[in-house]
């Protein structure tokens, strides 16, 4: 006996495919910077010292005195002794005046006339201390400094960035295939 078959064979398709990576290259540049410093302003005033010395006493001292000096001296000693002399003369006029009370006026007048008078001696010392004057006015310095600030630029630059994308490629490595066969088959019986 006879009986139909249907013969079914199926090649699967077989699907290839290439990977391409992606791919990115960076670049930073460095940023460009500029700095300058401006130079600060500076003012310096000086006011200078002074020393002044006044050796006028010490001079007078060693007998080294001005004129003006010398004629105020004289005059002032020439005005006391004047003084002295009379008192002294009035005194011994009222001596004399007074001689009936007694006492012996006219020869102690010639003697207290005719003796020189005694100085006093000491030690000293020539100029005395203290005859130099000193006086001494400091220097004064002003300073005046005005900062200056940086002056900076600063430039950035941006990355440069390269990207290359990536792909899939597909091949077909195998079609499919579908054999369909109707056969009849004989069985024994």
């Amino acid at each position: 006996m006879k009986i139909p078959q249907i013969r079914i064979q199926s090649t699967p398709g077989k699907i290839g495919h290439t990977t391409i990576q992606p791919r990115m290259e960076q670049q930073q540049p460095k940023p460009s910077l500029s700095i300058q410093q401006p130079k600060a302003d500076l003012t310096i005033e000086t006011t200078k010292g002074e020393l002044s010395i006044d050796t006028t006493e010490a001079r007078a001292d060693v007998d080294l005195k001005h004129i003006s000096r010398r004629i105020q001296e004289f005059a002032q000693q020439g005005y006391q002794d004047w003084l002295e002399g009379m008192a002294r003369v009035s005194s011994q006029g009222d001596d004399l005046m007074k001689i009936e009370n007694g006492g012996n006026p006219i020869p102690e007048q010639a003697r207290a006339n005719s003796e020189s008078p005694i100085y006093d001696f000491n030690i000293a010392f020539i100029p005395r201390a203290g005859g130099v004057k000193l006086n001494y006015t400091p220097a004064q310095v002003k300073i005046d400094a005005e900062p200056r600030k940086p002056v900076i630029d600063v430039q950035i630059n941006k990355p440069i960035l390269d990207y290359t994308p990536g792909d899939t490629e597909f091949d077909m490595l195998q079609y499919p295939d579908l054999d369909i066969r109707f056969e009849t088959i004989d069985i024994k019986v």
